[in-house]
């Protein structure tokens, strides 16, 4: 079970990557309608400094690096891309720690909000949902400002079998 929830999370991790290399530069700089103050590369930085929270949070006690996070205001495409290696690694490894404990990711101190059950199964499905949301809401804003993005880069989004092998 343990490679399965790996490989879909490293899949998961490739489809974010995927988008955020393919986001044009006039698409990255943009305001996002309705809030002034936060542009496309704020919501694609939000994905990784997340991820690093959420380390910090379940694994960082148990001996898992952290990553830094990124200014969300001035982080480049290929800035966040190295990035998103280095978190989508650290998630990798919270998720291999769950399985090496039965199942489920061990308890930490830091761990206070209690949102999230700590089975392997639905701290998966919960950073898929999380970052699925995200780049449906870069694709949807991309439309309605009149920048959508390409075909290719839309249904790469699905490719998730040509992802899956790297």
């Amino acid at each position: 079970m343990q490679e399965s929830i790996v490989r879909a999370w490293t899949t998961n991790d490739r489809v974010t990557v995927f988008l955020v290399e393919r986001m044009p530069m006039a698409l990255w700089e943009a305001g996002v309608p309705g809030q002034p103050r936060k542009t496309m590369r704020m919501i694609a930085a939000h994905l990784h400094n997340v991820r690093c929270r959420w380390i910090k949070t379940l694994g960082s006690e148990h001996g898992i690096p952290v990553p830094k996070q990124v200014d969300r205001h001035t982080v480049t495409s290929e800035e966040l891309v190295k990035a998103l290696g280095e978190s989508g690694a650290g998630i990798r490894r919270v998720l291999e720690l769950g399985s090496e404990h039965g199942g489920t990711v061990p308890d930490s101190k830091g761990y206070v909000w209690r949102n999230l059950p700590l089975d392997v199964g639905h701290v998966l499905g919960y950073f898929v949902a999380h970052e699925g949301h995200h780049r449906g809401r870069i694709v949807m804003l991309a439309r309605q400002m009149g920048m959508r993005l390409p075909g290719e880069v839309t249904d790469g989004l699905w490719q998730w079998t040509k992802l899956s092998r790297g």
